[in-house]
């Protein structure tokens, strides 16, 4: 079984990031212009040319095969965020089993080293940090389209389109639990609803049940 689980707001505060080549660390957001200019960080979109030829992505692929020593100390995916949730799902899944879906990268396999980042679908953020729909990005897809593991998706609303979209090549079934009125628009994927009066985040109290089994697929 292979779980997908979508990325959080709150970041660890040892997060690391990327450097420019003056050694000013990069905050990757939606919108640099909207960004604020009171701070010590020079922002950007993943995608943005990193002055060394090619995208901040790519640099970031380059970083995790080539970094032993991590030495801008960026912490593997699963461990960015601060809920402790994250933990449990690869305590209990594995990291060969347990994908992070992110507004800023993409689906990325749980031990991908990644920077702090600033960068959701929800409305109710900073204008400079809300991905919307025509924003282009070269989302990853570092989930396998040969695996036939089924997959369980653990995310709210504004993340299906884009869960659906990095997975429709996947061969295995799709599960995806959903809390709404209305049933997602989600292609392919087998739906369940989860019942809960909890609206936000709910997403985390849904996998803690998966894991207790008190749900399943």
């Amino acid at each position: 079984m292979i779980v997908v689980f979508q990325c959080a707001a709150s970041k660890k505060p040892n997060a690391g990031y990327l450097q420019r080549r003056d050694g000013r660390k990069v905050l990757f957001v939606a919108d640099p212009e909207e960004a604020p200019t009171d701070t010590p960080y020079a922002y950007a979109r993943p995608d943005d040319m990193a002055g060394t030829g090619t995208s901040w992505r790519d640099e970031l692929f380059r970083y995790n095969k080539s970094s032993d020593n991590n030495p801008f100390r960026l912490l593997p995916v699963w461990q960015l965020y601060e809920n402790r949730t994250y933990e449990l799902l690869a305590e209990r899944f594995g990291m060969d089993c347990l994908y992070i879906l992110s507004a800023g990268w993409g689906l990325s396999a749980a031990d991908f080293l990644t920077p702090k980042y600033d960068i959701t679908f929800s409305t109710q953020a900073d204008k400079y940090k809300r991905r919307r729909k025509k924003d282009r990005y070269n989302d990853l897809r570092m989930l396998p389209a040969e695996t036939e593991e089924p997959i369980v998706f653990f995310v709210s609303k504004e993340y299906v389109p884009l869960a659906c979209d990095l997975t429709a090549e996947v061969k295995g079934p799709r599960h995806l639990f959903y809390n709404s009125n209305k049933a997602p628009s989600a292609p392919g994927c087998i739906l369940k609803k989860y019942e809960t009066r909890t609206r936000t985040n709910w997403q985390y109290e849904c996998a803690k049940a998966f894991m207790d089994g008190k749900i399943g697929i």
